[in-house]
């Protein structure tokens, strides 16, 4: 075919032109059910490059760029597939190129000990594509492979193939839907063949960095034989990492980047990259310790912040605390990079950099990790992208058979999900480790996604160092013990080439040692730590009585009331909507008493009317779960949002409410980093039931319970969890009051039953208001959101004063009580109907709305009036074993006096929360309201 006329064909046919769109569509129809389409486009579509075991979808500009190239080229042989009997090698080498982006890692050299036993992959032998050696000083056109030329020899593209996708990195990133992102990959890996040239000056950074990880580990060993300390030692090659990503985020605008990660190498971390004072940490294996914390940690889970200097700036670091429960630090440090992020206003992750850091079993095996994944593309949690570091050690505790540890090719194969780039990359090549690093970073900060960074490494002693690995591992051991430390192999390549002498790179290990014998700071760029985040300080020394104003007036009630009560005119709501909000309308005029909704929305307008931001998540919490709420109005016709709590003003604080993905664990660890690090906020994490809250149960008992005895850490987040029983089942009925209260000690958060919607209120303000930041814990209601008996008025609001205690609030002689009765929630309304009913004056019913800390000064005042009575009852909806009754029954044993007993009127003892028969649990209700009621008669 005649150029010209190629070209006019190229411009008019089915493969370009006008009808690209449609070509396109056709093919994806192919992909899905090739018999969908014509069979004469079958047939073209059959002829397309495929690889081997893989369903690849080759890109259609590919294909194209292929035919526009073969157009212009005058002087070399054009390749056309006429029919069976033309010359297909054109096809067959762009088939070559994709195999290697698709396949290419699973031949890369990744395993510094060599001991990986990796399948043959033929799709990367020239053979499989009908090409071979005979080919190789042929010129063929190179389609999309961004080596800046068109066409390549044979032989040299297969070289530079191999160098790019074979050598110390292999990239997986082809199942990324995005042909943008896929190109921008391939063009930063294919322009350097994925080994860019290192100046003399980052070559020295390098060294340095392993110098002092090696450094470290040796001297913490000499000084403190056979204590514990999770060494690095085989993944020294992270403290170079970690600092260059430091650096190249300064460069590109970061401010600040929060780093999570376990205990490996968690020390060397903090004296290599944070800075941290080397005797400070001596001080901790000499058993020193400060007297400010409670309890404490072991010295491999404490955190640490600090300055770094770039040249772009200095970015502050701050390393999260975090237990020993592997990988539920990442959502904690995405919720606190997201806190960064709102303060300084950035929707797009620009200012603030999560940094998390995984072991190769815990990504692969903890269910946490997809989770977290799943957040990072959500509107209520994504940062703008996570760079995810593995220290691919090969071995997780014992357990190193990959056929034991996972189910998948590699532990990173859960990124995928959400289509992020994975690199996989040998730790003893640390050149390319620097480059993958400037690569994740600069993708994450293009693309907003995360990156995951696979350091394959391996472990140099067991476990800890008092482990004997050769009992499990002997073969690995074996290799590990021959192979020479990642600097020596470095600071040997550096020398033979010439950048370095023996003496130059044994003066930098003389230095680092010398400054560990100093105990002063041994990471160059460190400067003082100035202030990057609120200030704690107004929340630090407060005792639970701390004097606060939370009241609000009358008439301000109204005028917020009425604006949280109204939409615009031309957003038409749902009918019941619609009612509800005629209702607060009515409510805000004080022409009907206050439900618990409105008292709900009240609390967060008065609050944000302040200033202060508010931000509630959880599933269906825009709406409520029980119809309640409705802070957002979904527009009937055509679907628009309106939220009227972000409507009261112009200074108004911000206003957020988030339906969340359909997780616990992440999402309430996501919430508790974000609390951690924003204290003048209002931060809400809801349960769609209480029952299900115990899926984040290590949150509750890792962070919120403990944080701030373990660590020092403040954190004001509020849990609200819908507890009650109704009939509704096991799993619908409890939000297991009793682990809270368990959980309980050191004044360490608040557990709360409010019974009332001006407590629901009061208690919101409170939490806000008082300069006192602890998790509040409530058990939120269900029923009682639409009780004739649950609602208060415009003026118990306007008090804005939290009832710890509720005395009795009928009009009964408090001479003439015989027994009262103590309750919290929802069985306070069935024993006062029932009491009514039966008309008796001789029960007071007492709610304790606070049940930690427990209000003893309250409780012994309006026990005064009772000092008389000699039968005092615990009154529970929960089983015996269950509730508040084991955790809080010494409480009331003090307030009462002493010659009184304590009683237990409740369900029997049960595994279960609760009965799964309407009819047995009408009768249960029935019975444990009566026991509490009766009075037994003196025999």
């Amino acid at each position: 075919m005649h150029e010209g006329v190629m070209k006019a064909w190229l411009e008019s046919s089915h493969l370009n032109g006008g009808n690209v769109a449609y070509v396109e569509e056709l093919y994806e129809a192919y992909l899905d059910d090739a018999t969908s389409v014509p069979e004469e486009w079958r047939e073209v579509f059959e002829q397309l490059p495929k690889v081997d075991g893989v369903d690849v979808e080759v890109k259609h500009s590919e294909v194209r760029s292929q035919f526009a190239a073969l157009a212009k080229n005058k002087h070399r042989e054009v390749v056309v597939a006429e029919g069976s009997g033309g010359d297909l090698k054109q096809v067959k080498v762009l088939q070559l190129i994709n195999a290697f982006r698709f396949r290419g890692h699973q031949n890369a050299n990744l395993d510094p000990l060599g001991i990986w036993q990796r399948e043959r992959v033929r799709d990367l032998e020239l053979e499989y594509h009908d090409l071979s050696n005979a080919d190789f000083d042929r010129e063929f056109n190179v389609g999309s492979f961004a080596v800046g030329r068109d066409t390549m020899p044979l032989g040299e593209l297969y070289q530079a193939l191999k160098t790019t996708y074979c050598g110390s990195i292999g990239a997986e990133y082809m199942h990324i839907t995005s042909t943008e992102e896929k190109r921008w990959l391939q063009q930063r890996l294919e322009s350097v063949q994925s080994r860019p040239k290192f100046d003399k000056n980052e070559k020295l950074r390098i060294l340095k960095g392993l110098t002092a990880a090696d450094g470290l580990e040796k001297y913490l060993g000499a000084k403190f034989p056979g204590a514990k300390r999770f060494s690095l030692e085989g993944g020294d090659a992270l403290v170079p990492m970690l600092k260059e990503l430091i650096h190249r985020a300064g460069e590109s605008g970061q401010k600040e980047a929060v780093i999570g990660m376990a205990h490996r190498g968690r020390l060397n971390v903090l004296v290599n990259v944070l800075g941290k004072n080397p005797s400070e940490l001596f001080d901790e294996f000499a058993g020193k310790h400060k007297d400010t914390l409670s309890s404490g940690d072991v010295k491999y889970h404490m955190g640490y912040s600090s300055d770094f200097a770039t040249k772009g700036g200095n970015v502050h670091m701050a390393l999260a605390f975090n237990p020993s429960h592997l990988e539920i630090v990442n959502p904690v440090v995405m919720g606190s990079v997201r806190a960064r992020l709102d303060r300084l206003n950035d929707k797009t992750g620009s200012k603030a950099l999560p940094i998390t850091i995984h072991g190769d079993s815990a990504i692969a095996g903890q269910g946490v990790v997809q989770e977290t994944f799943n957040l990072s593309q959500t509107n209520a949690f994504s940062c703008g992208g996570s760079i995810r570091i593995v220290v691919n050690n090969q071995v997780g505790f014992t357990t190193s058979k990959q056929d034991d540890v996972r189910s998948t090719d590699y532990c990173t194969d859960i990124a995928k999900m959400v289509q992020s780039p994975i690199f996989h990359v040998n730790s003893d090549d640390p050149e390319a480790v620097a480059f993958v690093t400037q690569l994740a970073l600069d993708f994450r900060n293009q693309f907003k996604r995360d990156v995951v960074i696979d350091l394959v490494c391996y472990r140099r002693h067991g476990h800890n160092e008092a482990d004997e690995p050769n009992a499990t591992q002997p073969v690995m051991y074996q290799k590990i013990k021959k192979h020479p430390v990642p600097r020596l192999i470095y600071a040997d390549q550096l020398i033979s080439e010439g950048s370095f002498t023996e003496d130059e790179v044994k003066a930098l290990a003389d230095d680092y040692r010398n400054g560990l014998d100093d105990g002063n700071c041994v990471v160059e760029e460190i400067q003082p730590e100035t202030s990057h985040s609120s200030d704690w300080a107004k929340y630090v020394g407060h005792d639970w009585n701390v004097d606060y104003d939370a009241s609000v007036s009358v008439e301000k009630l109204k005028e917020l009331g009425n604006i949280v009560a109204s939409y615009p005119e031309d957003h038409k709501a749902q009918s019941r909507v619609k009612k509800i909000y005629d209702d607060r309308k009515a409510m805000a005029a004080g022409e009907k008493p206050l439900d618990w909704g409105m008292a709900e929305t009240l609390a967060y307008a008065t609050i944000a009317a302040e200033g202060t931001d508010i931000r509630l998540t959880g599933q269906d919490s825009g709406r409520g779960t029980f119809f309640h709420r409705h802070a957002v109005v979904h527009g009937q016709k055509d679907g628009a949002t309106y939220l009227p709590l972000q409507n009261i003003s112009e200074d108004q604080g911000t206003f957020e409410v988030f339906d969340s993905v359909l997780s616990e664990e992440a999402v309430l660890a996501f919430e508790y980093g974000y609390a951690t690090a924003e204290p003048t906020s209002l931060v809400l994490w809801e349960a769609q039931f209480g029952d299900f809250a115990n899926g984040a149960q290590v949150v509750f008992d890792q962070f919120l319970s403990s944080g701030e005895q373990k660590w020092g850490r403040l954190c004001g987040l509020t849990c609200l969890l819908p507890h009650g029983y109704e009939g509704q089942g096991p799993e619908h009925s409890s939000a297991r009051l009793e682990r809270f209260l368990q959980l309980c000690a050191d004044h360490n958060m608040q557990v709360c039953v409010p019974s009332t919607p001006a407590q629901v209120y009061a208690m919101l303000r409170r939490q806000s208001v008082r300069p006192l930041r602890r998790p509040l814990i409530v058990m939120t209601p269900k029923s009682l959101l639409r009780h004739p008996l649950a609602t208060s008025s415009l003026e118990e609001l306007s008090e804005g004063v939290f009832h710890n205690v509720i005395d009795e609030i009928d009009d009964i002689d408090a001479k003439k009580v015989e027994r009262v009765v103590f309750c919290s929630g929802k069985v306070y309304y069935e024993l006062l109907q029932e009491r009514r009913k039966l008309e008796q004056d001789n029960i007071a019913i007492v709610r304790v709305e606070q049940l930690y800390p427990f209000p003893h000064d309250e409780m012994k005042t309006i026990i005064e009036r009772y000092q008389h009575v000699k039968d005092f009852v615990w009154c529970q909806e929960e089983p015996q074993n269950q509730g508040a009754w084991y955790c809080s029954q010494h409480h009331f044993i003090d307030a009462i006096p002493q010659d009184a007993k304590l009683k237990y009127a409740g369900r029997k003892a049960s595994a279960s929360p609760a009965c799964g028969y309407m009819s047995v649990h009408t009768k249960e209700q029935q019975a444990l309201v009566a026991d509490a009621l009766t009075i037994e008669k003196k025999g």
